[in-house]
């Protein structure tokens, strides 16, 4: 079935309740407050700085999911939450893949992570540190981490699926997700989840019923008031999550042959807070605010066991401290702080708004239960393995002033930004990366699972940026309104670059309308593509390898035939619908995306792939390498259709159904070619980074859900259904398809009182996993499943919550 054709069908599937129910809908009273309903009509502030625009009411394709959607739920992490009502974001349950494991990314439309503007209040947060760099969704992406901010601290997410760099700069291609915080002067309320994986997984060479992963999760808010109108609302959490494990049995070494790896989530302990403030200044006419948050979030995942008996050198070599060979394990401590303080209000009849935020990521890696092989016995087991860090100043200046021309109404915006970036690289222990003297040549070099960075690798680094924009929107009269937007900005490492976006939308009633857009975008090189540098040990063909990064400035990189990085262009086209009556709803938004210039990270470029090329990285001691490229270039096609009914009963409570669905298709129509001088020329792109962005995120994803709140009893049933993924190889025969599969979630809740509620709930219900990776494709036991399944592989989870409110 074409994408047109599955579209057709599911719009006329989500129409036909509308055309049957809403009568039966108009004559019963409301007897509950519906969250759904106050979504449809609450004010949005992304994609547009006209006021009083509701979701309904935008020019752009706007998603508004509360905070009680986002908490009704098994999860607590804010990007699993996004993924499992919204069906363009997917949030893939990656391990094995390093610091990745720790902080995984999210996508919006099956585009790169950090092709995604990510907003807290309406300001610019800062990505993390990590730079994804191995075989995972996103990877050579340094992304927004979602999940630093907790979903108790929200009051909502706006989601903007539509181009916007011509409104908010480098990023917005895909989209926009701003982070709406809770604003409260009183009341309060505290939360305690507590979940367990109940499962029974069936992999190539073993079937196990497991019980493990249990999340604990304590969180709580509190509103104050400050003098007769500013408010303080604090919200905390704390998490203590522990592994789980879905890994095959290894057939290496000496029998009795057994489980050797962890593969799945890692250990987490973290704790967030956050602060969300404004009081009025004077006469009122100008308010100060300000918002911040702290998060420490200390993490273990497993890398591949090291196997004595087994053919493997490194592991021979540290018979001495591990016997039956060892597990080593990736230890990082993040600590993220983001703080945001301003002042807005009338400015000789322009409505003004001055910010200042500043937001910092750092990593602290530890290598633990390892050693280096070249130190034999005498080999520390834990390593400090070194540090990154990111930072970010912004400084921005906002002027909308609304006028009145006959029957039109013209907003006119206009502002600028100031934005400083740093990023940096710490060495670790000297024995986590260098070599005992005299040891043997064929050991690899530093702490086995995890090398740790070099002094060679260090590096401090900064860059700044200039922008100016103008965006107005005009309601030409009630049925018209057309918007147009312009931006140029200045980066002191690459230059100039201009952005602009036209819309439109024609309300043809007051129950249809349509809309439109078409814009450019860009997203700068971030600091970590230009400039990281490491040595990792990665899989090739079940074999271990030294693989080392270089930023595209070294020798190395340019011989091999890296060039200056130039910033992704990207056009944007969409159209859309709207369409409600009654309790009903439903848009249905069609996008076409081509991105040029797209970055991303080269292949590993084989020592054996000449004898140049064996002769370049003799003298890094390393097997591989690789580095960022530009010269991808992609188009990504299709459609968004969101529905909801809401149905109110006088005896059995109010039922909010809702549907949505994202079809996405994503082509690679070029791939960069190697300018390096080499004989033959290495290539750069593979075929298994091409699939990757075709078929690594699902092309078909549909949500339906249903939550009834009656009286004292509530439920919440959803199903989603992820199409067929691709985890490819390098051939064919390596391929690996996740399968199509529902997952279906059940929530149960009663409230003893107004104070008190308890819920009962299941996640993955029916136990679902993809499709098993073949024993002939695991041959350490390690990937029992593909690793880009969009829903994980951890099975059923079950939890209770507990709600109080005061």
């Amino acid at each position: 079935m074409s994408t047109t054709q599955a579209a057709l069908l599911a719009s006329a599937a989500l129409l036909l309740p509308a055309l049957t129910t809403p009568v039966v809908a108009q004559t019963a009273p409301a007897a509950t407050t519906d969250a759904e309903a106050q979504a449809d009509n609450e004010v949005v502030v992304t994609g547009t700085r006209a006021p009083g625009r509701s979701r309904l009411d935008t020019v752009s394709p706007v998603d508004v999911l509360t905070g009680d959607a986002l908490r009704a739920q098994g999860t607590t992490e804010l990007a699993d939450a996004l993924s499992t009502v919204a069906p363009s974001i997917d949030f893939p349950r990656q391990a094995a893949v390093d610091g990745t494991d720790a902080i995984r990314p999210a996508t919006l439309r099956g585009l790169s992570p950090d092709q995604t503007l990510v907003l807290i209040n309406g300001a610019r947060a800062h990505t993390s540190a990590l730079l994804n760099i191995n075989g995972s969704i996103g990877r050579g992406s340094a992304a927004v981490d979602l999940n630093t901010i907790p979903t108790v601290a929200l009051d909502r997410v706006e989601v903007l699926r539509e181009g916007a760099s011509a409104q908010y700069g480098s990023d917005a291609i895909a989209g926009v997700i701003n982070l709406r915080l809770r604003e409260a002067r009183e009341g309060g309320g505290a939360n305690v989840t507590f979940g367990t994986y109940a499962t029974k997984y069936d992999a190539a060479r073993t079937s196990r019923s497991v019980r493990d992963g249990e999340t604990a999760t304590f969180s709580g808010w509190k509103g104050f008031a400050i003098g007769s109108e500013g408010f303080l609302t604090v919200s905390g959490e704390y998490v203590s999550r522990q592994p789980t494990n879905r890994a095959d049995i290894d057939p290496r070494g000496t029998a009795p042959n057994r489980i050797r790896a962890r593969f799945g989530d890692p250990e987490v302990e973290q704790g967030t807070v956050y602060v969300n403030a404004a009081v009025p200044l004077g006469d009122g006419n100008w308010t100060a605010y300000a918002n911040g948050g702290f998060q420490q979030r200390d993490s273990e995942s497993g890398a591949f066991p090291r196997v004595v008996n087994a053919n493997n050198l490194n592991a021979e070599a540290l018979i001495g401290l591990y016997p039956d060979g060892f597990l080593p394990l990736i230890g990082s401590r993040s600590k993220d702080y983001n703080a945001t303080a301003g002042v807005r209000g009338e400015l000789g009849g322009w409505n003004a708004d001055l910010t200042v935020s500043y937001g910092r990521n750092t990593i602290d890696f530890e290598t633990r239960n390892s050693g280096n092989a070249t130190y034999g016995i005498a080999s520390p087991q834990n390593f400090d393995s070194g540090r990154l860090r990111y930072d970010q100043l912004t400084a921005g200046l906002d002027l909308a002033r609304e006028y009145t021309l006959g029957a039109a109404v013209i907003n006119i915006a206009a502002g600028g930004e100031y934005r400083r970036e740093g990023f940096a690289i710490g060495a670790g222990q000297s024995e986590s990366y260098d070599r005992a003297a005299g040891a043997d040549t064929r050991l690899a070099s530093g702490a086995q699972g995890f090398v740790g960075f070099r002094p060679e690798n260090e590096v401090d680094v900064h860059r700044s940026n200039g922008s100016l924009y103008l965006d107005v929107e005009a309601r030409l009269w009630d049925k018209l309104t057309l918007g147009a937007a312009a931006r140029g900005e200045t980066y002191s490492d690459f230059g100039e670059t201009a952005t602009a976006k036209l819309s439109a939308r024609y309300d043809i009633a007051p129950w249809l309308a349509f809309r439109g857009s078409v814009s450019t975008g860009f997203r700068a090189p971030s600091l970590q593509q230009q400039y990281y540098t490491s040595t990792q040990s990665l899989v090739n063909g079940n074999v271990l390898q030294e693989t080392g990064l270089y930023p595209v400035s070294s020798d190395i990189a340019r011989a091999l035939g890296a060039l200056p990085l130039d910033p992704e262009k990207s056009r944007n086209y969409s159209a859309g619908t709207v369409v409600r009556f009654g309790g009903f709803s439903l848009t249905v938004d069609g996008y076409h995306i081509r991105i040029r210039d797209q970055i991303a990270l080269s292949e590993n470029i084989q020592a054996t792939a000449s004898t140049q090329v064996g002769s370049l990285l003799a003298p890094f001691r390393v097997q591989a390498a690789r580095f960022f490229i530009n010269g991808v270039q992609t188009t990504t096609k299709g459609l968004d259709i969101v529905a909801a009914y809401t149905l109110r009963t006088q005896n059995l409570g109010s039922f909010n159904l809702s549907a949505a669905a994202n079809l996405n298709d994503i082509s690679v129509d070029r791939v960069p070619t190697s300018t390096a001088s080499l004989n033959p020329a290495p290539s750069l792109f593979g075929r298994n980074r091409v699939l990757t962005i075709e078929q690594g995120t699902p092309r078909t994803k549909i949500v339906g859900a249903v939550d009834w709140r009656g009286e004292a009893l509530g439920a919440t049933l959803r199903a989603v259904h992820y199409g067929n993924v691709l985890q490819p190889g390098t051939v064919v025969a390596n391929d690996i398809y996740t399968g199509r599969r529902t997952i279906i979630d059940l929530e149960g809740r009663y409230r003893f009182n107004d104070n008190v509620t308890l819920a009962l709930g299941a996640e993955n219900l029916l136990d679902i996993y993809p499709n098993t990776t073949p024993a002939a494709l695991n041959n350490n036991g390690v990937t029992a499943f593909p690793y880009y399944s969009p829903f994980g592989f951890n099975g059923r989870q079950v939890y209770g919550r507990l709600n109080l409110t005061w």
